[in-house]
């Protein structure tokens, strides 16, 4: 007789994956692996914010039929470049996506996390949550996290979706606590945010097209970098361009590099003439 078969429950889940049980993964995960979740793992006291790599800034805008979000591609560590190329903007499921600021490492997991808690969801209840669902259990995993904020490990994400019930895109930004705020229009976090928000301020219309919404967004990164040394503006030598992603009623889905090439190149030409950007319209 084979040793598997001689001991119950040998090659089997456990109980706990095969009870009914909360729809929230978080919830589970906690309950079954708690040491797995981020906020639970224990620093030594002091300041933590220097030892690893911080990514800034993002920015998200609504048009007409969706909603935009974009990212730059830099991190840094202190007053060094840690990467050139990171990627801050994730889908987080079909209709919504999620940019992260703050510690790239737990920013990072802590998009994975909500991811599989979004699919966890629809598995369980056998529907998506709504828009507002989505970004309060954001907010949970924000709120998690506020041990490690404290130390100076902060995660600041903007969450972005198409609300199918209204057919809207819609903006949501949060604090470390996770405190979570609804924008109107247009929105930026990160250690840029402060340009490219006054960039958007002056270039945003309601009446945009997604070609519009996505140049006015790499215009307001462009302002971004421009005055803050942590954000890094289109790389044209590396060909290094922002991440950008377009949610509308048909999904969300990632502009192709060259997309995203061929608007940066022409905001990099017209900066060529006027290095402080387009005029606003008077009226």
């Amino acid at each position: 007789m084979s040793t598997a078969s001689s001991s119950p429950g040998v090659g089997r889940l456990p109980d706990a994956f095969l009870s009914p049980g909360t729809s929230s993964f978080a919830d589970f995960l906690g309950d079954v692996a708690p040491d797995l979740l981020p906020a639970r793992r224990s620093l030594p006291p002091g300041s933590a914010a220097e030892l690893a790599p911080h990514g800034t800034t993002i920015v998200a805008a609504t048009f007409p039929d969706g909603v935009v979000m974009a990212g730059d591609r830099r991190a840094t560590m202190g007053n060094v470049i840690a990467q050139r190329d990171i990627e801050k903007v994730f889908p987080a499921d079909e209709f919504s996506c999620v940019g992260i600021a703050g510690t790239a490492g737990l920013a990072v997991e802590m998009v994975r996390l909500f991811q599989t808690e979004l699919e966890h969801y629809e598995k369980i209840e056998g529907s998506t949550l709504s828009i507002d669902g989505k970004a309060n259990r954001l907010s949970a995993l924000i709120r998690n996290n506020l041990a490690l904020a404290m130390q100076g490990l902060a995660v600041v994400p903007l969450f972005a979706g198409y609300d199918q019930r209204a057919a809207q895109g819609r903006i949501f930004s949060y604090d470390v606590t996770g405190g979570r705020y609804e924008e109107t229009a247009f929105h930026s976090v990160g250690s840029g945010s402060m340009f490219a928000r006054g960039s958007l301020k002056k270039l945003y219309r309601n009446d945009f097209t997604a070609d519009e919404c996505v140049t006015a967004a790499v215009q307001a990164l462009y302002d971004a970098a421009d005055d803050d040394s942590a954000t890094g503006g289109p790389d044209l030598t590396r060909r290094i361009f922002p991440v950008v992603h377009i949610i509308t009623g048909d999904g969300q889905h990632r502009m192709a590099d060259s997309e995203v090439a061929t608007i940066a190149d022409r905001v990099v030409g017209a900066r060529m003439q006027r290095p402080d950007g387009p005029n606003a319209a008077l009226t």
